[in-house]
């Protein structure tokens, strides 16, 4: 019997609301930054995160629509400035459209400022199937409770883990690969926090792995290639890995 009810309850956990959420989240993001998207879609958008609400069992759904809608000036007020960011910063970059329309960090920091808004408004769940699509398709995965601060920039978002109680500060730019992290996975350190702090003004380059609720990495710092980090690094320090390539005349 005890089988028999653990099946019947996983049953209420349809797959389809996961797709449903990806749905959501892409329209979300297109009512953001389309004003005529956002005239002719806004109606439905809101009653989609109404019926997710309600399958997630949500009260109150209503007020916090409301709530999450107020918030939409100040996101796009942030991400405009990460949009900017990520163009002064990368040679590659020729436009800020081109941030906004072709690159996956980007994509990846608006779904995280939404979540995060809506963490923030209570809503546990919903934050972290949004956070969970943005990662599926970018290869990009931030916490919805991480503080990220103004002007954050991912070039190349691939294999990047930011954990939950990560604080990073303003005018950060991390590249692919970068992992901050948890030393210990332990679910009693589950209210502590578990993941490093960076400063303002930090650049952390590809594959490093930075981790440690204790570890914070000071402000002008620079943290390079496939460096490991577990201790805290002071401002205006350079870390890097010291390797010897060695080359080889072929017979």
């Amino acid at each position: 019997m005890k089988g028999i009810a653990i099946k019947t309850e996983f049953k209420n956990y349809s797959m389809c609301l996961r797709d449903a959420v990806a749905i959501f989240t892409k329209e979300l993001i297109n009512c953001l930054f389309d004003v005529q998207y956002e005239e002719e879609k806004g109606a439905l958008t809101k009653s989609k995160f109404l019926i997710i609400l309600e399958r997630l069992s949500v009260e109150n759904k209503a007020c916090f629509w409301l709530d999450f809608e107020n918030s939409f000036t100040e996101i796009r007020r942030k991400l405009d400035l990460d949009a900017l960011a990520a163009y002064q910063s990368d040679p590659a970059a020729k436009s800020v459209r081109e941030v906004y329309l072709a690159y996956p960090g980007f994509y990846a920091i608006a779904v995280y400022r939404l979540s995060a808004q809506l963490l923030a408004q209570g809503i546990a769940i919903l934050p972290r199937m949004m956070s969970a699509y943005a990662h599926s398709i970018t290869g990009t995965d931030i916490h919805p409770g991480a503080q990220i601060g103004n002007s954050f920039f991912i070039d190349h978002a691939t294999g990047i883990v930011i954990g939950e109680t990560t604080i990073i500060k303003n005018k950060v730019t991390i590249f692919q690969g970068v992992t901050l992290g948890g030393i210990q996975a332990k679910k009693s350190m589950a209210s502590e926090k578990r993941h490093p702090t960076i400063e303002d003004n930090v650049i952390v380059y590809a594959n490093a792995t930075i981790l440690g609720g204790d570890v914070v990495v000071g402000e002008n710092a620079v943290i390079g290639a496939n460096v490991c980090i577990t201790a805290s690094v002071v401002k205006n320090s350079v870390v890097t890995l010291q390797s010897e390539n060695k080359t080889f005349q072929r017979r």
